[in-house]
């Protein structure tokens, strides 16, 4: 079952003689899918091996975050992990391959956790978000926390000692 409010997007791609152009981001279109539309912040992660695991990371509100995850390099399989308790998918993830071959991308709504693994070495991944990062609202949950269950497809992954250490996840008290 798909996560409530991600989308998996794939830019349309005008061709000619010289190769493609596509956009990637558009305000309206966002805006009259429900998707949140505001863009405050762009930035890439540049990853040197296959196996290395980034996240599972979000920010808590009033500075929760919508991500759009593009990779522009190699390659990474991309997940997202609804936090959201009132959400008909609350504490199941989706994953997905992400390449700069497929040139798609990841639209993940505020309230859920992102991470990824690359596949190859070299990696660059590309985020546009809805906020500006706010370190005293970064949060994470552990990457192998067995409330997911999501099966990294590199064992062994290349992780921060940050990112490992998280506790096991216990949802809020209704």
């Amino acid at each position: 079952m798909p996560l409530a409010g991600v989308y998996r997007i794939t830019p349309e791609q005008i061709r000619d003689v010289r190769g493609f152009f596509a956009r990637t981001w558009c305000q309206r279109e966002f805006a009259a899918h429900g998707l949140t539309p505001r863009l405050t912040q762009c930035s890439i992660s540049y990853n040197r091996g296959a196996g290395t695991l980034r996240g599972l990371h979000y920010q808590v509100a009033p500075h929760g975050e919508a991500k759009l995850v593009r990779c522009t390099a190699g390659a990474i399989y991309d997940v997202a992990v609804d936090l959201r308790p009132a959400s008909p998918t609350f504490c199941r993830h989706l994953a997905v391959a992400l390449s700069a071959a497929n040139r798609a991308m990841l639209y993940i709504p505020e309230g859920l956790a992102h991470g990824f693994q690359t596949l190859v070495d070299d990696t660059e991944v590309f985020y546009q978000m809805s906020e500006f990062h706010m370190p005293a609202f970064a949060r994470g949950v552990r990457y192998d926390d067995p409330t997911f269950g999501i099966e990294w497809p590199i064992a062994d992954p290349i992780v921060l000692e940050r990112d490992a250490a998280y506790p096991d996840f216990e949802p809020a008290p209704a």
